[in-house]
């Protein structure tokens, strides 16, 4: 095996050295040394054929499971154009207004989960390109690097004007009045 000299070299060697075992976001976290590791993992499955599979793929793993079960790599995808390019890429975080479309978590925010670690936004398939979705900004979303490596390809339906009012009808004068300052925040540099 070669000396792995980047997150992506690091992850494949101990996915190589690890076939059959299942391992845990938090143990490949630490192997890959950055915060995008799930997107190495994901170029390891989807650009250079490696079978690491996840709970999508294999009903007996649980969320933030994987494993290789073979070394054997399968081909790619026949395309060859998966990458989503840079200007669809800013269209969509511009669009999104730079909240991950699961969980709310803003952009270079605390993540709400995990209030210690800012929030880093990721692009990504509603329909999984391996079937048959696009990089068509229809088919993007902006995700939170922890919705976009549970996610399963779901679409949430964004609240019309009239539930939105509803919905803060109902809140107490006191979340109404927080509502309204974060309102005011938010729009202020705009």
């Amino acid at each position: 095996m070669k000396k792995a000299t980047s997150a992506r070299d690091r992850l494949l060697n101990h996915f190589l050295q690890n076939v059959g075992r299942v391992m845990d976001s938090e143990e490949l976290g630490s192997v890959g040394k950055i915060s995008e590791w799930a997107r190495r993992v994901r170029e390891l499955r989807q650009d250079s054929g490696y079978q690491i599979l996840t709970f999508k793929d294999d009903a007996s793993l649980k969320p933030n499971e994987y494993v290789m079960r073979t070394s054997e790599r399968r081909p790619t995808t026949a395309s060859g154009v998966r990458a989503i390019g840079g200007s669809a890429r800013a269209f969509v975080l511009d669009r999104d207004g730079g909240v991950c479309q699961l969980c709310g978590a803003e952009a270079g925010r605390p993540h709400p989960s995990f209030p210690k670690r800012k929030t880093v936004l990721q692009v990504s398939h509603i329909l999984d390109y391996e079937h048959g979705g696009s990089n068509d900004p229809g088919n993007l979303r902006a995700l939170c690097s922890y919705c976009n490596e549970g996610s399963a390809a779901v679409t949430l339906e964004r609240p019309t004007l009239t539930r939105l009012k509803s919905q803060v009808r109902r809140a107490t004068e006191t979340d109404k009045k927080l509502l309204r300052d974060w309102l005011n925040e938010v729009f202020a540099d705009r």
